[in-house]
């Protein structure tokens, strides 16, 4: 393995767990954050209070000068949230070096409802600016990554050659990163995923009623699996990204954990609540509700009917009831 410096941009779960297997693994780590607290927090104590408050981080710098993160860095990893992403690229791309390769971790789609990738692409090309883009997806709950446990996930990149130089530089013994040259699949994934994973959340809200359970999950999982496999490559991804960890493996989680803001925010719409209700009480926005709407406009545009999609649009519109998409899903 090559030791490299890694600027880490952004301490919530993910950025802080990260700086905790690449830091074990010998790399040097500077990281960055906004947040005055986390900031104090990992200088006096090495431990990172308010998002992982039982991780230790070894060998991690940590800083709120971005310029100061950056400099000397061989790859900048943006670990921030898709609303947030591209601002603050904004201001990393004056500092930026000829060779620095930025990472994106964020899962999610860019304010147009575009792909963040193709957006931090436009932004580099507008500056002058020709460094490098790759990006890692599947399922990885930040928890379990920094406490070790076994872990596999996708580095793409349209550069297949720099994919697998970052896969091989990255791996650990337990973050295990396979380099795939399909970025534009992986992120479509990233975003369908969520559909889905809202969509399955509806069945946990049925449960207390008695109308919910796990066979009808899985029929609601199917559906909308069945779906993102035929649609996703007409929109350009490699059906292979299907049964990769960035496919199969990150949709599994993000429908099945009990923590995923997606699920819940599913839940919230299957007990009876309203997208308004539900947005008001959740301290997380749901990426699923805009990726919905997106992919919805996508294939229509493109011709293409996409009636899981239109089921979720539905119920998220409030045009049908929670009785009325179960039966919209159960009948493609």
């Amino acid at each position: 393995m090559r030791v490299s410096q890694i600027a880490i941009l952004g301490l919530g779960n993910f950025g802080t767990a990260l700086c905790r297997v690449w830091g074990k693994a010998g790399h040097h780590i500077v990281a960055w954050t906004v947040e005055p607290e986390v900031y104090e927090s990992i200088t006096a104590t090495g431990i990172n209070d308010k998002y992982l408050p039982d991780v230790p981080l070894q060998g991690v710098e940590v800083t709120m000068d971005l310029a100061a993160a950056v400099d000397g860095a061989d790859i900048v990893v943006i670990a921030l949230p898709s609303s947030v992403v591209l601002d603050v690229v904004n201001n990393v791309i004056p500092h930026l070096s000829s060779g620095q390769v930025l990472l994106d971790l964020a899962k999610g789609l860019a304010p147009d409802d575009g792909l963040i990738s193709d957006a931090i692409e436009a932004k580099l090309s507008a500056a002058g600016k020709h460094n490098p883009i790759a990006l890692i997806m599947g399922p990885t709950i930040a928890a379990e990554v920094a406490r070790g446990v076994y872990t596999t996930a996708m580095m793409a990149s349209k550069d297949m050659t720099l994919a697998e130089s970052l896969a091989s530089t990255l791996s650990t013994d337990s973050f295990r990163l396979t380099a795939t040259s399909d970025p534009l699949g992986a992120e479509y994934w990233g975003a369908f995923k969520n559909v889905i994973a809202l969509a399955c959340g509806v069945s946990d809200g049925l449960k207390a009623d008695g109308g919910g359970g796990d066979n009808l999950k899985a029929a609601i999982f199917t559906a909308g699996f069945r779906e993102a496999v035929r649609l996703l490559p007409t929109l350009g991804a490699d059906p292979e990204t299907t049964l990769s960890p960035a496919g199969i493996g990150d949709l599994y989680v993000t429908a099945t954990s009990p923590f995923g803001r997606n699920r819940q925010m599913g839940e919230r719409l299957g007990s009876g609540q309203s997208l308004a209700e539900a947005e008001s009480e959740m301290v997380m926005v749901s990426e699923g509700v805009r990726a919905t709407r997106m992919f919805n406009v996508l294939f229509q545009r493109a011709h293409q009917p996409a009636p899981f999609v239109e089921a979720v649009c539905g119920l998220l519109d409030g045009k049908t009831t929670v009785t009325g998409f179960i039966n919209a899903v159960m009948a493609i």
